[in-house]
């Protein structure tokens, strides 16, 4: 059977396009330092690439802290400002990829389990929303990842098959989701996710610059 041609590319936020996994590292553990507690690989992997108040929620439960997700979500809120002028970063091929993607007219769409106003605040400080035709957060899903409603959703807005979407994630959580969805999955692990489990991948890629990207993709 043959490979439909891939006419959309959905990108995943956290970890994929930015270091946010690494600052969320940061800014997580700055939170249960505070209340004397620690921010381990086992917490980590529960958390990445979950909707944002299922992995706070998750941190509360496996500590058993005396705080509520909106307490750590302001917590949180908080010191990303502070560190997100200084720290924030594109992963290495990120624009390239873009740039190229553009040339083919290929459209994209960031698909993340961020909610909406840290979303548009990443992407503004390197100007680049106006390059994606939509965005999906997780205000915009009922069943946040591994769940695949995020890549169902995106295929629809952008009418193609989910076969006919190329979906770039960094996590298990991520991969899962849209690999149930039916799309043409990526996977690329960071620090935060080299234990993962990317089983159902067509690739599991070094980065974005990997040149099976762009082959699937029939771009240069």
């Amino acid at each position: 059977m043959t490979t439909p041609e891939i006419r959309a590319v959905a990108f995943d936020l956290d970890g994929l396009m930015f270091n946010t996994e690494e600052l969320y590292q940061e800014v997580g553990a700055r939170s249960l330092r505070s209340r004397g507690k620690e921010l381990t690989q086992e917490l980590l992997d529960l958390m990445i690439g979950r909707p944002g108040h299922i992995a706070l929620q998750t941190m509360i439960d496996f500590h058993d802290l005396d705080a509520t997700v909106a307490d750590l979500q302001a917590e949180n809120d908080a010191n990303f400002a502070i560190i997100l002028p200084e720290q924030l970063r594109p992963l290495p091929g990120l624009l390239d990829l873009l740039d190229a993607l553009e040339s083919a007219q290929i459209p994209k769409a960031v698909t993340t389990s961020s909610r909406l106003s840290f979303v548009k605040t990443v992407l503004a400080q390197f100007d680049l929303e106006p390059r994606f035709q939509f965005l999906l957060t997780s205000e915009d899903v009922v069943r946040g990842k591994p769940a695949p409603e995020i890549y169902q959703t995106a295929s629809s807005r952008f009418g193609v098959t989910p076969a006919e979407m190329m979906v770039l994630e960094d996590s298990e959580a991520g991969t899962r989701a849209a690999v149930a969805a039916g799309a043409f999955t990526v996977s690329i692990p960071g620090d935060h996710s080299r234990n993962h489990n990317f089983d159902g991948a067509r690739i599991v890629a070094d980065s974005l610059q990997d040149t099976r990207i762009r082959y699937a993709l029939q771009i240069r």
